[in-house]
Order: C-alpha cells, then sequence, then structure tokens
C-alpha cells in the first residue's frame, strides 16, 4: 500500500537518495529541508519545504497540506564530525532540541511512526570488529553523541505515547544513487574516497596507508561500506515493516546498516584501482592518533525485523561514486 511519507533533510545525500527509493517502491516522498547543507538540485518536483524541522507552525502546515502523511523519515542534521568538536552548542541545539521540537510536533499531528537516521559512531568500537545492536555505545564526538541521546529521547517516547520508532545505525555510506538521480555534492576531504582520487590523480604524491599491524585479514584497518542505495532501500523497508514490527503497541528497536562483513583499507585501495583501471601510488605509515582496528556491522536484526540485505557491492559503491562526480565535474 502507498505511504504519504515525510522525509527530514530530503535534500540531503542519503535523503534524496531515500525520497528516490520510496518513489520507486510507490510511496510518496515530502520533503522538508532548510537547505543548511542540503541541495535544492537534489528535491526534483516533490512537494518541499524550506524550513525549519522545529517550527510548530511549519509542521502543522505541511499535515494540513497532506493529512495523510503516516511516518517520518528523520534525517535532517549537522553532521560533520571536526566541526561538531568545534562547535558543540550549535550541534545539540540542532540536532537535540530541533529533534525534540520535531518529535514534540509531529506526535501532536497525530504522526506516530519515525525511522531516525542514526550513526554506527555511537559504539564502542576498541572492544571487537563486530558490532550488534547490544554492543556497548562510546560516542567519541558531539555530534555522535547527539545521535545517541536523540536515541534514548525515542526510546523513552516510545514507552511513554506509544510512538512507534526505528533507529538505524549506519556504518559509511558510499555511492550515489544507481540511476544518478543523487549523489555526493563533494566529497569531504578526510574520506578514503577523496584521499584516493587525489592520489590517483597526482593531487597528492600517495595514499598512506595508516597502520598496517592490527588484527584484521590484512593488518589494515576494517571499515563497513555501505551503498547509499542499500542504505536507502533499508529505509523503504522500515516504512513499509514498522506497523508489523510493533503490531498495535508502541515500541522502539535499534537496526545496524551495513555490509556485514566489512573490507580493509587494503582491501578498499585494491577496489578502487579495479574500478579505476590503474594503480595509486600507496605508502604504509603508522596509525594515527585515536585510531582503533575498526568495525563491521552484524546484520542479522535487519535480516529478521526488515527482511532486508544490501545488495550493492563495493565495486559498485565506488563505481556509482565516480560517475557521479564526473558528472558533477562536467
Amino acid at each position: 500500500m502507498s505511504k504519504t511519507v515525510l522525509v527530514t533533510g530530503g535534500a540531503g545525500y542519503i535523503g534524496s537518495t531515500i525520497c528516490s527509493a520510496l518513489e520507486d517502491a510507490g510511496h510518496y516522498p515530502i520533503v522538508l529541508d532548510s537547505l543548511v547543507s542540503g541541495d535544492s538540485g537534489r528535491v526534483g518536483s516533490r512537494p518541499f519545504y524550506r524550513e525549519d524541522i522545529a517550527d510548530s507552525k511549519v509542521i502543522a502546515k505541511i499535515f494540513a497540506d497532506h493529512p495523510y502523511v503516516s511516518c517520518c523519515i528523520h534525517c535532517a542534521a549537522l553532521a560533520i564530525v571536526p566541526d561538531s568538536v568545534d562547535r558543540p552548542l550549535d550541534y545539540y541545539f540542532n540536532n537535540v532540541s530541533g529533534t525534540i521540537d520535531l518529535f514534540r510536533n509531529l506526535i501532536d499531528q497525530g504522526c506516530h511512526n519515525i525511522v531516525f537516521s542514526s550513526s554506527a559512531s555511537v559504539y564502542d568500537t576498541s572492544s571487537g570488529l563486530e558490532v550488534t545492536e547490544i554492543s556497548p555505545t562510546r560516542p567519541l564526538s558531539p555530534y555522535a553523541r547527539t545521535k545517541l541521546m536523540i536515541e534514548m529521547v525515542l526510546e523513552d517516547l516510545a514507552e511513554a505515547t506509544g510512538l512507534k520508532a526505528l533507529s538505524l545505525r549506519y556504518f559509511n555510506p558510499i555511492g550515489a544513487d544507481p540511476k544518478m538521480r543523487s549523489g555526493q555534492r563533494q566529497q569531504v576531504g578526510s574520506q578514503i574516497m577523496s584521499v584516493l582520487l587525489e592520489a590517483s590523480s597526482g593531487k597528492r604524491p600517495a595514499f598512506y596507508v595508516t597502520g598496517t599491524d592490527w588484527p584484521t585479514r590484512d593488518g589494515t584497518g576494517v571499515r563497513d561500506y555501505v551503498h547509499v542505495w542499500d542504505l536507502a532501500r533499508a529505509h523503504v523497508a522500515a516504512v513499509e515493516r514498522v506497523d508489523d514490527i510493533f503490531l498495535d503497541q508502541g515500541g522502539y528497536e535499534v537496526i545496524n546498516l551495513g555490509t556485514g562483513t566489512g573490507v580493509t583499507v587494503r582491501e578498499f585501495v585494491q577496489a578502487f584501482e579495479r574500478v579505476l583501471g590503474r594503480k595509486v601510488p600507496t605508502v604504509d605509515a603508522p596509525p594515527r592518533p585515536g585510531d582503533v582496528a575498526g568495525a563491521y556491522a552484524n546484520l542479522d536484526k535487519a535480516h529478521r525485523l526488515l527482511r532486508w540485505r544490501p545488495q550493492l557491492s563495493l565495486e559498485d559503491g565506488i563505481r556509482h561514486a565516480l560517475e557521479w562526480a564526473e558528472r558533477q565535474a562536467g
């Protein structure tokens, strides 16, 4: 059955891809985005409200215009980790205070289904490589702490109000919409894709493999890079399954979204080289301060509750990211 879904942050990289996946599955997304970090070019012809998520009048207008909204996917957030260290108050104000106002307004409008974009950065990744939803948490940045705070808010709201809420903990999104409707506006300079691109084009002398003695398959750190389209598909499954998961009562669940295996730094470099068609100069280097061996997602709960599995490969993610970057540069 088709559903009308409010997507906050729907002009962002992940939010806009979720909107496309919703449409492909026969649903009707409505975008709420302040464009602080979003891009109006990603909205297309979807109903769009360029407003703040905390504004009660805006939420009231959205529900007056679209009375059949049955679920909110909440992606809107300030989301740059180093920036959150420099501006923690802005992150707590926007990501926590603003989200609490949003939840209050949604409940006032009778919307009791919420899918929250959380983050695997809430985990304590020093305790082991495979992470389940009950693994210890230890967020290391103001950004990550805002995600964990909102998870706690949702759990309490579900207990008190009958809210049905899913927190989806993303690992590392990569790639673009395979149909090239959306992608990252620009790569963040510290991301592995950006650094490899610069090393492959001569803008950097080499790609530095920082840490080669970790307890992993090849000694380099492990990360879980999940294709953004697979993430988007998981949100569609969450919207379609939330009522079945909780039946006639409220409830709260946390679900990991990753690949379930992870990839080492060397494996990522090799995949990048295969897609690019040439070698990239690399240099082994000591680990950076604060580095850990890494982590990857256990997906048992995603399989069980969402009936979801990732379908796209690491090479798919790299290829789609490169294609999107080439189109943007052209």
